[in-house]
């Protein structure tokens, strides 16, 4: 049993004892973030399940159990071709984010000695966060235009006899910039898996005779997988899930399912979007729990 006294104001002595049982004590401990995480997680996915059942038109939404709107999103083709668009943006920008992300953390961890010039060096590569993702975004678009930076660079370098029409609106540039917005979001969980690496292991590698590639690659990398594998997840689920930076890096000229379900909201087509977002859902929680399969990322929750 557990006793929760209250005290009366000014009295040394106990004025009331209530005894709660010791197996009540953890519920209790975890009643408050049961229910934010019911109220702000479990209830709007609840709502969002629910209203992809009704039906609507071009006014309204009418509660009701009907399953045309899955049918029409998993039956059509465009579909099918936004959802593999989707993925493959998801792909290439995560392998980038890994690539970069990895040799960055790498390099602070093990090639930058003091702990202090660390942190500034890791608080540079946060600078860029200081600002809006829309603004991080948008400012490729000066750089990568018909007349932009690079462009003009090329052109009056006798480069190129004219500029390249596919550095910006294609889905190159929402590569860059998705690559530009989330590789921190890689560095970050890679470089905290680094530093807990035991450097003992480094040195007795290096006493057994082992090269730099051989620790690299038999010690660090397997050391760094859950690191790599919350990073991937941190990737993954914003690039899916990302609509304005296709929007805007495309001009319109790519698709993905974030960005086809704001089009069906802004038609009002509330019970498609919302069936959109469960097919979603359960595509990005399938692509967690395989992760999660494949490396135990416990150790470093």
């Amino acid at each position: 049993m557990v006793e929760v006294r209250f005290l009366g104001v000014g009295e040394p002595k106990p004025k009331r004892v209530i005894r709660v049982p010791l197996a009540l004590v953890s519920y209790l401990q975890a009643t408050p973030l049961a229910l934010i995480l019911g109220a702000f997680l479990l209830l709007p996915i609840l709502m969002i399940g629910t209203v992809s059942f009704w039906d609507y038109d071009f006014a309204q939404m009418y509660p009701d159990f009907v399953t045309f709107n899955y049918t029409e999103t998993l039956g059509s083709w465009v579909t099918w071709k936004t959802y593999l668009n989707t993925l493959k943006f998801a792909v290439i920008v995560w392998a980038i984010t890994l690539f970069v992300g990895f040799w960055v953390a790498y390099f602070l961890a093990f090639h930058v000695r003091t702990s202090a010039m660390q942190s500034v060096l890791f608080l540079v590569c946060t600078v860029p966060f200081l600002t809006s993702n829309i603004i991080r975004m948008i400012s490729w678009i000066p750089v990568l235009g018909r007349n932009g930076l690079i462009n003009s660079a090329l052109v009056n370098a006798g480069i190129i006899p004219q500029p390249i029409e596919w550095l910006l609106y294609s889905d190159f540039a929402v590569v860059l910039a998705m690559v530009h917005l989330y590789t921190l979001f890689m560095v970050t969980p890679i470089f905290n898996t680094m530093m807990r690496i035991d450097r003992s292991l480094l040195e007795a590698a290096r006493d057994a005779g082992a090269s730099g590639w051989q620790i690299l690659t038999n010690v660090i990398l397997p050391l760094s997988k859950p690191g790599m594998a919350i990073g991937t997840i941190f990737v993954v689920t914003l690039v899916m899930a990302d609509f304005s930076t296709v929007q805007v890096m495309s001009g319109g000229q790519s698709a993905s399912v974030a960005l086809m379900m704001k089009n069906q909201m802004s038609l009002l087509q509330y019970p498609a979007a919302a069936a959109n977002a469960v097919v979603l859902l359960i595509l990005v929680l399938l692509m967690v729990a395989a992760i999660l399969r494949v490396v135990d990322i416990r150790k470093e929750l």
